[in-house]
């Protein structure tokens, strides 16, 4: 008996960990993938479970909740033709290059998958955004990840990059910036919700004297986003801020001291010497980020309940919504068409990106 635990201890301890991700993750992701393809009706003393394979999909992608998922298209303007056809030519020449230059069976699969991705999305905003014409959850979506997260980004590495010197009272404004993360997105949403209001909140006599007190930010799609996005950014530049610091921090000084006496520029130093050791940090922060972003759903159920409209709700504030009307099987289907969105576009980047680094180190 002391000899099999001897051999397999290794196991038995990982036992534990292995059954509790296979009940509470492994089995709530095969039971949604089942919901997702099925209608349920609930009744007196319980529910009917309907087979209806693809439908809850194409109610999304073609039927009546297009319109909520992608938009609305109509006539796509000029200016949307030339960015969806100069898109479509660049991914097409990116896909010609990689066929010509690094062809494996594996390498095309996934570029093809990103290749649609890429172009489905472009032509997204082109007949929607660019033409005129309101975008759905998946636009809202994809404006919170890449403006919110690039805003998030560049203003948490430039503080980083600040404390990182020797300056008075770094240390300080160490705790100041990490105060932010500590608070709940839910008490986040609250805050800025309460500092917005023009008319009784904290700052409405500063909104007063801008001439904004009548101005409803709550009612204009594209103010109410921008408000979103201040809020999250406001909660999530401590997590870049603190990763950069470290990463700033472990930079080898007498790298950057030889440079200086080569007479070596700061900017020089910057981008030779401090950049390329932190990048690998830097990608892997922005691709944190990225996926909690896809995730956001607290800041526009709080500030805007996903109005005016439809016009801040994300795809997981859609999905909420269609469970709490209990329709099961469309919270289902629009949580595995963001899931989809989400493995594809964080994929992609760490393969091209991050990856793609690393091989032309090597």
């Amino acid at each position: 008996m002391n000899e099999w635990l001897d051999r397999h201890m290794g196991r038995v301890f990982l036992a534990p960990a292995v059954t509790l991700i296979l009940i509470f993750s492994i089995f709530p992701l095969i039971a949604s993938l089942l919901l997702a393809f099925s209608r349920i009706r609930f009744r007196g003393g319980g529910f009917q479970m309907r087979w209806v394979g693809w439908r809850n999909f194409e109610k999304q992608f073609f039927g009546s909740e297009q319109f909520h998922l992608l938009g609305t298209f109509t006539t796509i303007s000029l200016l949307g033709w030339a960015f969806g056809l100069a898109c479509s030519a660049a991914l097409i020449w990116w896909m010609f290059k990689y066929v010509r230059t690094h062809f494996t069976w594996v390498g095309f699969i996934g570029r093809l998958i990103t290749f649609g991705m890429a172009l489905g999305l472009s032509w997204l905003f082109a007949a929607t955004l660019l033409s005129g014409n309101p975008f759905g959850t998946i636009g809202t979506t994809l404006f919170y990840v890449f403006i919110g997260c690039g805003v998030q980004f560049l203003i948490g590495t430039a503080l980083a990059f600040a404390c990182s010197q020797q300056l008075r009272g770094r240390t300080t404004f160490r705790v100041i910036f990490f105060v932010p993360m500590m608070i709940t997105p839910i008490g986040v949403g609250y805050i800025f919700r309460m500092m917005a209001d023009t008319t009784k909140g904290p700052f409405s006599g500063v909104w007063q004297w801008a001439g904004l007190g009548d101005f409803a930010w709550a009612a204009d799609p594209w103010a109410a986003r921008i408000f979103i996005v201040i809020a999250d950014s406001w909660q999530w530049i401590p997590f870049v801020f603190i990763m950069m610091l470290a990463a700033f921090e472990s930079v080898p000084r007498d790298l950057t001291e030889a440079a200086e006496i080569d007479g070596a520029s700061p900017w020089q130093s910057f981008r030779e010497i401090t950049w390329p050791h932190v990048l690998p940090v830097a990608a892997t922060v922005m691709l944190i980020r990225t996926i909690e972003a896809f995730k956001i759903v607290d800041l526009p159920n709080i500030m805007t309940a996903g109005g005016p409209g439809i016009a801040t709700e994300s795809v997981s504030l859609q999905a909420y919504y269609a469970w709490r009307s209990l329709d099961l099987g469309q919270a289902s289907a629009v949580a595995y068409i963001l899931l989809f969105v989400t493995v594809v576009i964080c994929v992609s980047f760490f393969n091209l990106v991050v990856l793609g680094r690393v091989r032309k180190q090597q």
